[in-house]
């Protein structure tokens, strides 16, 4: 007597197909998982055989076999259980051999037979649907699996419910994808009081989607304005909604089971382990980089963090993934987010401030800021001054402009950029590949001579110069231009410009 179940194991957010094969054979009562199982997986048995005891029903007295193929790929996480007791149902005769046809099966067993919510649905719906397959699943599940793509789904609370469903004997109700994760209100722009200069960069970062690094004295509003970056940035389009709530899925962090619409801000603590920040761990799971990926990652205290964590970083920024490297497989999450980082100008905070700063400035400004390398440094497309508000200017707090009027702005820059041929399937200037970068800037001749002399007197890399020229492209976007003048060339010029020399 035997059966087989298709269910799936996750490769980053793709899924790779599986089948779970029972075997009942004479011999001694015994039960053996095989196919390079992880403990977890292992442990199903037990959780299985409680989940039939809770129905009425034992394991028969006989040898059970069950081998996860293809047998030399790992299987990890809890997933396994319900395809498992199926296969099992299967084989002793409780439903149909062929009840479960054409379906994908996933979902944790509770020891009362309850069906407990896995992470992953998402993405092994998406798979499903692929290989037009339906998908079985908890009923918490229900709703997230739905967003899978039109396929047949049952999403179950019970193996009772389940049974008694695919016997006929019951109907569970298709789960609908009606709702959404309603997106935050973010933090508004109006609370900030003055910084006029750092309201400006964060608009054109917010355009372009550059990456900027603020430098200021502690309590400048540097966080402040980090925060408020997410409210100035357009809600996630329908292909990145489903990329980012797939994620999300398989890191356990999607609540309620709905779409995540509103673009992810993610600050993790400069302490943070590199496997948190890039992705890893013994299951290889996402990462701060990747749970970021459409939106914001903000980078406090940036000289604070270990230069090997930054090391790690540098790649993920230019490639938008991140690699997760074993010694069996290797796993790619997508990883494109908009790096906002900040930090003080030394170890103090106050240089610059005679009745404050430390008596060893400014050299101990020039040995903090050694602390980040300059590759690191040249991942930034633009590098503000945050200086400290008036104490007398803090009564005037709400006299800025509001989100949604700076948000309109942002709308109608990217909106002009689309209309360029070399940016109709991607209006954000900061990923514009070097190849379509020269015919979609435009530089007029005198921006052109100012730009190519201000990188010679700096000494800015092939890279930095052209993130002058992206950041000049979006201003200039901004202003509903065609062409990037001296006027968009010299304020991007000024974004580059590093406040403190080290």
């Amino acid at each position: 007597m035997q059966s087989k179940i298709t269910t799936v194991a996750f490769r980053g957010i793709t899924t790779t197909t599986v089948e779970v094969q029972v075997h009942l054979s004479n011999g001694l009562p015994s039960m053996a998982i095989v196919g390079l199982a992880d403990k977890a997986v292992a442990e199903s048995k037990e959780r299985v055989r409680a989940a039939l005891s809770s129905m009425g029903l034992a394991l028969p007295p006989k040898r059970i076999a069950i081998n996860l193929a293809p047998a030399d790929l790992s299987k990890e996480g809890s997933h396994y259980d319900l395809p498992i007791a199926m296969g099992l149902l299967i084989a002793m005769g409780v439903l149909p051999t062929d009840s479960i046809d054409g379906m994908v099966v996933m979902g944790e067993l509770s020891l009362d037979g309850g069906i407990a919510a896995v992470q992953g649905v998402l993405s092994a719906a998406i798979g499903a649907a692929s290989m037009d397959f339906g998908l079985i699943c908890p009923e918490a599940c229900g709703n997230e699996a739905a967003w899978g793509g039109p396929l047949n789904i049952i999403a179950a609370p019970s193996l009772m419910a389940l049974v008694n469903h695919l016997r006929g004997e019951q109907v569970l109700t298709p789960p609908v994808a009606d709702h959404c994760i309603p997106a935050e209100r973010p933090e508004n722009m109006r609370d900030l009081v003055g910084q006029y200069t750092a309201r400006r960069a964060l608009e054109v970062a917010a355009a372009g989607g550059h990456n900027l690094l603020m430098m200021g004295p502690p309590g400048a509003g540097k966080s402040m304005l980090a925060a408020r970056l997410p409210g100035l940035l357009p809600l996630l389009t329908a292909a990145e909604a489903l990329e980012v709530t797939m994620i999300n899925s398989l890191a356990g962090q999607l609540p309620e089971g709905g779409l995540i619409i509103q673009r992810p801000f993610r600050e993790p603590h400069h302490s943070s382990s590199i496997a948190a920040l890039v992705g890893g761990g013994t299951k290889a799971r996402p990462g701060e980089v990747s749970l970021a990926h459409g939106g914001v990652l903000f980078l406090d205290e940036l000289a604070e963090w270990q230069r090997g964590h930054l090391d790690a970083l540098r790649q993920t920024v230019e490639s938008g993934k991140a690699v997760v490297s074993r010694a069996n497989h290797h796993v790619t999450y997508p990883a494109r987010f908009q790096l906002i980082a900040a930090m003080n100008p030394c170890r103090c905070g106050y240089l610059g401030d005679p009745a404050r700063a430390c008596t060893k400035a400014p050299l101990c400004s020039r040995q903090y800021l050694s602390r980040i390398s300059g590759p690191m440094l040249d991942r930034f497309d633009m590098m503000i001054e945050v200086g400290e508000v008036p104490i007398s200017a803090m009564s005037r707090s709400g006299e800025g402009e509001d989100t949604a009027v700076i948000l309109e702005r942002v709308h109608a820059a990217r909106e002009f950029a689309s209309i360029r041929p070399q940016q109709k399937d991607n209006p954000i200037n900061a990923q514009l590949p070097p190849d379509r970068l020269e015919d979609a800037v435009r530089l007029q001749a005198k921006a052109s001579k100012l730009i190519e002399d201000a990188a010679e007197k700096q000494g800015l890399s092939a890279r930095g110069y052209h993130r002058v020229l992206k950041v000049a492209r979006t201003i200039a976007d901004l202003d509903q231009s065609g062409d990037v003048t001296t006027a968009h060339a010299g304020e991007a010029l000024q974004y580059r410009r590093l406040p403190v020399q080290a």
